[in-house]
């Protein structure tokens, strides 16, 4: 017989029981492992949901602690809905005693009595930051009084229950650590590989003050400053409590945080100003900052706020400045061209007939080619039948020292004014931290009224026509430093000028404290 007929019959022969037992046996062998394979499938699922969780949690976790976020509390129970708008301000300087300007010239209170009433009004904390503390390092007993005393009533401030807190960029002061402050520092060089130039207090979160001068003796003694006291003014405060804040979690890093902070959010900028009432008078106000990485949400920069003060001039423009330079890496062999703000100036110059008037300090480290750019501004000017501008030199030359230059750093037009804490240099506005206040009338306001814009052109003015202007001499060049300015040559006065045009470019420079102008317009002979 044939094999395969042989295993025919014997499968016939099985029994069909059989057949059914083994086919069921791989049925359930088949649904075991399915059910298994489900399982595992399951199994897996749910490790990709749990790790995909945890990665999740981990990166909310670093984004947390990379922002920069303030206090858990509620800011003393000051909101942007119930601060105070009803806001007193005023004007502080500090003249140095070998400056005298006559009897009936506009006066301000002096800087250290004013910093002292805005201790006497603290109740529970103080927030200070300077980019300096030497208020106890003059070796002249004159001078080193009010530093001294003003670092006394900082001092005392523990024993009336008020907290100090500090923010600096100083980290090896030994007067911070005799203040009983809580003090953080920050490394500008690892953040922006720039300084901390911010000088303002914070008071309570109601009252501060913003302006050029530091915690250092010369600001109270032998330099030129001017700033503001801005009182019962929650509004505002709240504003630049805000960027103490950032300062403030800025501690230990050494990276610019991937988010700010809804906390440090803005309350107001250029577009969105805060409706103030200041000394009765309706007006505009916004706080700003710089560098633009330092900026959370909503802030203007001060480079938005300079702009938008120049271009709403429809008049004049007031600028006393340290140092104005408008050029990129003046401490490197490259130099460029920073177009920011003298773009701006000269816009205004040119195309709109607007009168500037450019009061520069002139010290051993002023930058040679500063009064270049300040006569490539004249130069554009001379063509022109509504533009007129005005030189400026020295008509001697002294030793000079930072000590006591006009350490100013404000602009006011005939609609504004900006205080600030930055040179208008590009490297300033591009790696320094600093902070800045717009305050601006209303259109409709009476200017017979005396606003906080009259009172600081009414200060501008004093210095500008003071009996330390001396007019430029013709073949004469101004002299800072070791470095030479090119001489001018001769000018004569412009018809416009000499019917006292109204629209004039001037251009003036400070000398240890002491400032030099010229009163008469030039035009090519």
């Amino acid at each position: 017989m044939p094999e395969s007929v042989e295993v025919l019959i014997s499968v016939v022969r099985v029994p069909p029981s059989s057949i059914i037992t083994a086919v069921q046996q791989q049925d359930y062998s088949a649904s075991v492992w399915l059910r298994r394979r489900d399982k595992l499938e399951h199994s897996q699922q749910k490790c990709i949901v749990i790790f995909a969780l945890v990665c999740c949690f981990a990166v909310l976790v670093a984004l947390i602690f990379s922002a920069v976020d303030i206090w858990g509390e509620d800011e003393d129970g000051i909101t942007e809905e119930n601060c105070s708008k009803d806001c007193r301000v005023v004007l502080v300087e500090n003249i140095p005693e070998d400056i005298s300007f006559l009897n009936n010239s506009t006066s301000h209170l002096p800087l250290s009595i004013g910093l002292y009433n805005l201790l006497n009004q603290a109740i529970r904390v103080v927030e200070i930051v300077s980019p300096q503390w030497l208020l106890n390092s003059s070796d002249n007993e004159s001078s080193f009084q009010p530093g001294r005393a003003l670092l006394s009533s900082l001092q005392g401030l523990k024993a009336r229950g008020i907290q100090l807190k500090i923010s600096s960029g100083i980290a090896n002061s030994t007067e911070l650590s005799k203040l009983n402050a809580e003090v953080h520092y920050i490394n500008m060089a690892a953040l922006t590989k720039g300084n901390l130039h911010s000088s303002f207090w914070v008071v309570d979160r109601k009252h501060f003050y913003i302006g050029s001068a530091s915690m250092d003796w010369r600001s109270l003694a032998t330099r030129k400053e001017l700033g503001v006291l801005v009182y019962n003014c929650s509004c505002l405060a709240l504003d630049l409590h805000k960027v103490f804040s950032l300062y403030w979690g800025l501690q230990y890093k050494d990276f610019i945080p991937s988010f700010w902070s809804k906390r440090l959010f803005a309350v107001s900028n250029r577009d969105t100003p805060l409706n103030l009432t200041i000394n009765g008078t309706k007006a505009l106000a916004y706080v700003s900052s710089s560098p633009d990485v330092f900026i959370p949400k909503h802030r203007s920069s001060d480079l938005e706020a300079i702009a938008r003060v120049i271009q709403d001039a429809n008049h004049f423009i007031y600028i006393s400045i340290t140092d104005y330079l408008p050029l990129m890496g003046r401490n490197t062999s490259r130099l460029e061209y920073w177009s920011r703000i003298d773009s701006l100036i000269r816009e205004a110059l040119i195309l709109r007939n607007v009168r500037v008037r450019l009061l520069i300090s002139c010290s051993e480290k002023t930058h040679p080619l500063t009064f270049n750019f300040v006569w490539s501004l004249r130069s554009l000017c001379m063509e022109q039948a509504n533009c007129s501008l005005e030189a400026v030199s020295s008509g001697g030359q002294r030793d000079v020292s930072l000590e006591g230059i006009n350490h100013n750093r404000f602009m006011v037009t005939d609609r504004a004014i900006y205080l600030g804490n930055l040179d208008w240099e590009g490297e300033e506005f591009t790696f320094n931290a600093g902070a800045g206040l717009v305050i601006s009338k209303l259109e409709d306001i009476d200017d017979r009224n005396f606003t906080v814009v009259e009172q600081l052109q009414a200060a501008f003015e004093r210095d500008w026509f003071s009996q330390y202007t001396i007019p430029l001499q013709a073949n004469k060049f101004l002299v800072c430093n070791k470095h030479q300015i090119k001489p001018m040559v001769l000018l004569k006065p412009t018809a416009c000028e000499q019917t006292g045009g109204t629209s004039a470019y001037v251009a003036t420079v400070a000398t240890s404290g002491i400032q030099y102008s010229a009163r008469t317009g030039y035009h090519t002979p």
